[in-house]
């Protein structure tokens, strides 16, 4: 394998891994203010007993998520100096905003929300965790610019071959950024809802705690069917802008290599021959190309082949038709993924306000597995974005053939993949042991533990 390859290989292995946490530890950090917000405003020690139980859970996903992300740029500043280089002036700003002022406000935080249980002031100690999700929030704000910028470069000037920032504000205006935040938050959301659903599921087929975990079920679909939709119109959004700042990708994730009728439909299914650049069959559903694309029932879709013709007469000779079987399909795995969840939050929260979900076996074993779903379809989603935007790193500006360092050899970049995927296959395994070993004491655990426990030599109960 050659050196390009196998630092992309690396890239995705480490992202793809990352990416598993960060949109868990945004939707779990979200329920577990609200539940700290209803034991405040009711104050009913059930709700504190569910902050603190899925609180813990959120811990662990949290440290997990930062060893990996420290791993990421570890790879990311070994294999891609080229890269590096080239957007650095870019980059800079925005990511030190999130080391220095995000992350910053999440680590501080949740250090007090930790220890400030019953020590603090019940409204002190709520405004930590809400500051702890606004440092959450923002930290995926400022990755997100930077992403954008590789989607839709904006605000700067080329100087001595390197891209240099020359509107801060127009990095937060970026029209891509605009649209995918939205979309990633609400994923966030979703997965942290499905997270605890499946939990709960679990919990209530083995009868127990059934009142607090009947009440994790039903805020985990009412947030899991919110942010469903949410998904839907904001990705609708994105698909829109996909046709005036991507349209290459709009057309490889279509698989559509020709001009598309007009109205245009919208394939489910193609045999593709990306070789021939063709597809040998397809399945479609008319008008619904022409809808996505232009929010109604009319209008052509330009295919890959007429826009490889205008994007080498705009950039020079090259192949700028990304992936077209990579990007199809993961593009339709999310789409299939997000329908199931919509279908089965709707139909939890329908059996939670009607009080049968006790009675509902069957469902609630599935919704143990629909924990699965999210992960697939936030790993669908990213993986499209990238492929999607191949050959560049940064779209129409820097390819990644000129992105990845010069000086790193191929024995190198294996050894440290090999590594790499040692430590990771040991996170997850450390992972799932403590998930496993919190859920199965349960909240009382905690709880109790958290009553009793004292540092104070002077608390009764400390003192013989």
């Amino acid at each position: 394998m050659t050196e390009l390859l196998l630092a992309r290989l690396q890239f995705g292995v480490t992202t793809i891994f990352h990416f598993l946490f960060v949109p868990m530890s945004i939707g779990l950090v979200f329920m577990v203010a609200l539940m700290e917000t209803l034991y405040v405003v009711k104050n009913q020690v059930v709700y504190k007993k569910m902050a603190k139980f899925w609180g813990h859970l959120f811990l662990i996903n949290f440290a997990v998520g930062v060893v990996t992300g420290i791993i990421q740029e570890f790879q990311f500043g070994m294999n891609w100096s080229e890269y590096s280089r080239f957007v650095g002036d870019v980059f800079g700003a925005p990511l030190a905003i999130e080391a220095l002022l995000a992350f910053f406000l999440e680590s501080t935080f949740i250090g007090i929300w930790i220890f400030g249980w019953d020590r603090l002031p019940k409204k002190i100690h709520l405004f930590c965790i809400w500051l702890v999700t606004l440092g959450t929030t923002f930290s995926a704000l400022w990755i997100l610019a930077a992403n954008s910028f590789m989607q839709e470069p904006v605000g700067f000037v080329i100087n001595n071959g390197r891209a240099e920032m020359n509107d801060f504000f127009a990095l937060l205006q970026n029209p891509q950024l605009l649209v995918e935040f939205p979309h990633v938050i609400f994923a966030g959301l979703v997965t942290g809802a499905f997270f605890i659903g499946g939990v709960s599921a679990y919990k209530l087929i083995k009868k127990q705690e059934i009142d607090l975990f009947t009440r994790s079920f039903k805020m985990a679909m009412s947030i899991a069917f919110i942010g469903s939709m949410g998904i839907v119109f904001s990705g609708h959004a994105q698909a829109q802008h996909l046709m005036e700042a991507q349209p290459m990708k709009m057309a490889a994730s279509e698989a559509l290599w020709k001009d598309s009728a007009d109205p245009a439909p919208w394939v489910i299914f193609a045999a593709i021959d990306e070789e021939n650049q063709k597809n040998s069959f397809e399945l479609s559903i008319p008008y619904a190309l022409s809808f996505l694309a232009y929010n109604e029932f009319s209008g052509s879709v330009p295919g890959m082949l007429t826009l490889q013709e205008e994007y080498e007469q705009k950039y020079g000779e090259g192949n700028y038709i990304p992936p077209v079987n990579t990007t199809f399909w993961s593009f339709r795995i999310m789409v299939g993924a997000g329908g199931l969840m919509i279908l089965t939050s709707a139909l939890g929260l329908l059996f939670a306000l009607r009080k049968t979900i006790l009675n509902k076996a069957f469902y609630l074993k599935g919704m143990v597995a629909m924990i699965a779903f999210p992960f697939i379809a936030n790993t669908a989603g990213w993986v499209m974005t990238e492929f999607g935007r191949q050959p560049w790193t940064v779209f129409g500006l820097f390819t990644t053939a000129e992105s990845v360092s010069p000086n790193v050899s191929s024995q190198s970049l294996l050894f440290s993949l090999v590594g790499y995927s040692v430590v990771y296959l040991g996170l997850a395994i450390v992972l799932v042991y403590l998930f496993v070993r919190e859920i199965k004491k349960g909240t009382e655990h905690h709880y109790s533990q958290d009553v009793s426990l004292s540092n104070d030599p002077f608390d009764k109960g400390v003192l013989p």
